[in-house]
């Protein structure tokens, strides 16, 4: 039985990529800003309708980098409920991560308990858009202004999101984005980050390099975060397919909804109706009426040769190296430990079938029908 994987990369004709990597081969520029580099930026800022852009190496880094170039100190407040990347940038800048939990109907951090955190030594707030669901901007926005905190959001998921028209990746100080090869515009490796001010978009180009200034001098503790051009050649090779690939997710997303609503203890991803979605991801929760937990439906997917992923989890306070370093939660999680118990993500790219998605669906529907009657 054909194996249905959780998510699988867009790829470009070859003679596309291959286009790219002649012009870099042929410059025998390869890394440090080169063509491609440079191409690739002008055609995100305008792609994505922001005002600046830097590439970075992957979306760690970029994570990383945001953080340093706000000259941030002491503790960020932000999710348990993410990808370790979020949390490991705060530790490996040696700042203290704030968990704090997520909204009661959503996956999102929830504002409304940040000021709960009375900690006089915090300055940021790293929320994430999980799935590619925007965030309350307004009332973050509100609270870090009042208490002069600065926000880093980990956007991730967001290539193309848009709320009321405008891209999500002009909110906050900073937004990072991830080229990862899992997500829907990639590099192979890769990320992002945006910003509306120039001064912090040259202090991260200059970080990303080292810490290196024009006259050769290094000025900063930089890191090595710069894009290589072949990593380049992909981005600009994908471009041209990005609004067909987020027109096929949208309808495989919407079959999914079609087989799957209504179905008892299934609760499907709700999206905003302000929001122009990307389709990244198609969660569902494992609820109470479901005649199995979501780990003996995981089960049953496997024995079926599909494979969808508890993402997220386990939550990242429950990690053993945030056990260790005795970095977990001093405030209730209790939303976000639900919904890493409860979730999974099921398998969606471009080209996943009618029938493949079928076949996911009817798992659930067989065991659902069975169980009950």
């Amino acid at each position: 039985m054909k194996k249905i994987f959780v998510t699988k990369p867009f790829l470009p004709k070859w003679e596309e990529y291959q286009h790219y990597l002649k012009i870099a081969f042929e410059s025998q520029i390869l890394t440090n800003n080169g063509y491609l580099h440079q191409e690739f930026e002008k055609q995100l800022i305008n792609k994505l309708n922001i005002n600046n852009i830097s590439l970075i190496n992957n979306g760690t880094i970029a994570l990383e980098l945001a953080i340093q170039a706000l000259e941030l100190r002491g503790k960020i407040i932000t999710t348990p409920y993410s990808f370790i990347a979020t949390a490991n940038s705060i530790l490996l800048r040696g700042l203290e991560p704030i968990f704090i939990d997520i909204e009661d109907n959503g996956f999102n951090l929830d504002p409304d308990l940040i000021d709960e955190i009375k900690d006089q030594d915090i300055s940021a707030i790293i929320p994430v858009n999980v799935y590619g669901i925007p965030c309350n901007n307004k009332k973050i926005k509100q609270i870090a202004q009042e208490r002069e905190l600065r926000v880093i959001y980990d956007s991730a998921h967001c290539f193309g999101v848009k709320v009321n028209g405008e891209s999500i990746l002009n909110w906050g100080d900073i937004s990072t984005l991830s080229f990862h090869a899992t997500k829907i515009f990639h590099t192979f490796e890769g990320g992002a980050i945006a910003t509306a001010d120039e001064n912090v978009k040259n202090k991260i180009d200059q970080l990303r390099n080292f810490g290196f200034q024009s006259d050769g001098d290094v000025i900063a503790m930089g890191t090595n975060g710069k894009m290589n051009e072949a990593q380049a050649a992909m981005g600009l090779a994908l471009i041209p397919y990005i609004d067909e690939i987020i027109t096929k997710r949208k309808q495989r997303f919407n079959l999914y909804i079609e087989y799957l609503k209504n179905i008892p203890g299934i609760k499907l991803l709700s999206i905003p109706d302000d929001v122009e979605y990307n389709y990244a991801y198609f969660p569902i929760l494992i609820q109470q009426g479901f005649p199995l937990t979501r780990d003996e439906l995981f089960n049953k997917f496997q024995e079926n040769n599909i494979y969808p992923r508890k993402y997220f989890y386990p939550l990242i306070t429950n990690f053993s190296l945030y056990k260790n370093y005795n970095i977990i939660s001093k405030h209730k999680i209790t939303n976000a430990q639900k919904i890493a118990d409860s979730v999974l993500c099921l398998p969606l790219y471009p080209d996943i079938t009618e029938n493949d998605i079928y076949r996911v669906c009817k798992v659930i529907k067989i065991v659902s029908y069975y169980k009950r009657y």
